[in-house]
């Protein structure tokens, strides 16, 4: 495990409804000039130009049609050599945790970068260039915010993660502890969906997959990307939504069956998380 960064944190602030910022730069800015960390996950596409990444001590030299990809806490710096434009692309790992429900490995190449993935994927691999469109489509979504426009980034990125799964791994066995890791996580996932509205905690999370609390967390968030409290309120939420869309029960009844002991912090946590109260997704509101 990599040391903990003693480099102040830079402060990303993500709109916290729709947690993805899509900019596109023109040379190095100051903010980037200097060596930074931060929790956003970060994908960068270097439209033209050239220049040079110090991600964690190690150099990588990009050129036009490159992509990169920055992980939490990974201490970085870029350099320009000539006529740099990039898109940059940041995003709060967990606004995808109800994907992982789907797909536990959706930030695998985050989580395993200089394991089996690298922070500048492979040049002259054929799947290069459509990833290229695709973070341009995403740019292009976002600077015009037309209807919907969040819905549609957020499936293309999510597609974007899932063909660098595919196609940029290297090629070797997984190790057998990941393996058990993996499947450690999906047991206590299966078992929490089972019962969303049980007050687990913890303790009994970690119980459940046999772990002390501190290494199930760490596995949790190198699997999943969020820790598992976290993880619980956006199932609980996403249950809530269902319910709010689908049913007559009171908001106060959908607040309890889905694992919410405090109506007050239910409306809080709804509003933060899904941008509206939840009145406000009653089909007659």
């Amino acid at each position: 495990m990599k040391p903990i960064p003693t480099v102040s944190r830079d402060l990303i602030e993500l709109p916290p409804v729709f947690p993805i910022v899509i900019s596109q730069s023109e040379g190095v800015s100051p903010l980037f000039q200097r060596l930074h960390w931060h929790t956003a996950l970060e994908i960068n596409y270097i439209n033209r130009g050239s220049g040079y990444y110090l991600i964690n001590g190690t150099r990588h030299d990009f050129r036009e049609g490159d992509i990169l990809l920055i992980n939490s806490n990974d201490l970085h710096r870029a350099f320009e050599n000539e006529a740099l434009v990039m898109t940059i692309i940041m995003f709060d790992p967990a606004y995808f945790a109800l994907e992982q429900r789907y797909d536990t490995e959706l930030l695998i190449p985050f989580r395993e970068i200089g394991k089996r993935f690298d922070n500048l994927l492979d040049r002259g691999h054929p799947m290069l260039p459509r990833l290229g469109a695709a973070i341009e489509e995403m740019r292009s979504e976002f600077a015009c915010r037309e209807p919907h426009y969040e819905a549609v980034i957020r499936s293309q990125l999510v597609q974007f993660m899932a063909f660098v799964n595919r196609y940029f791994a290297k090629e070797r066995e997984r190790r057998s502890s990941h393996i058990r890791g993996m499947d450690t996580v999906r047991l206590v996932l299966n078992t929490v969906e089972a019962d969303i509205a049980y007050p687990w905690t913890l303790k009994e999370l970690a119980a459940a997959a046999h772990l002390s609390p501190s290494r199930f967390s760490a596995l949790f968030v190198q699997t999943v990307g969020t820790s598992p409290m976290d993880y619980l309120i956006q199932l609980r939420l996403s249950a809530a939504v269902s319910l709010l869309e689908s049913s007559d029960k009171k908001i106060i009844e959908v607040a309890e069956s889905t694992g919410f002991r405090n109506l007050s912090n239910f409306n809080r946590l709804f509003k933060q998380h899904i941008g509206k109260l939840p009145s406000e997704l009653r089909p007659h509101h």
